[in-house]
């Protein structure tokens, strides 16, 4: 029997790839994280920023992006980046509005950094973080 070199070639480059299609899977490898409870926000959180211990935490319904205030005031958006998160301090660049529409009210968050982009979360009382969040660029009285 003669087998073109071509198909043995084929043959051979395809089990290679389901060899390591099948280790990546035993492994776990690869995927789609998402923010079921408020742990995996604490736990995304604390990645991003040492030591930030969230004492407020909204997730969105499908548990891609966060946002969570710690004791300081401070808060931080997180969201989805491939297979892991990634989230942002909020400063006084950021503000926050409602996107009303087809019987759900969404928040946006504008980090105001580029790189990052805007953070939409389906939450309950996005009103609330609406001012929380627009309180952070307001200055201080002395």
């Amino acid at each position: 029997m003669n087998v073109p070199p071509l198909l043995i070639q084929t043959m051979v480059s395809l089990a290679a790839i389901l060899a390591l299609a099948g280790l990546a899977w035993r492994l776990k490898l690869g995927g789609s994280p998402t923010l079921t409870s408020d742990d995996d926000v604490r736990r995304a959180a604390g990645e991003v920023e040492d030591g930030f211990d969230p004492v407020a935490i909204a997730r969105d319904g499908e548990g891609v992006a966060a946002i969570a205030r710690d004791a300081q005031g401070r808060i931080m958006v997180i969201k989805r980046h491939g297979n892991r998160f990634t989230g942002r301090m909020l400063d006084a660049d950021a503000n926050a509005t409602l996107n009303i529409g087809l019987g759900e009210t969404v928040l946006v968050v504008r980090t105001g950094q580029t790189l990052f982009g805007d953070i939409y979360l389906a939450i309950d009382d996005p009103q609330a973080w609406v001012a929380t969040i627009n309180g952070v660029s307001k200055p201080q009285d002395a």
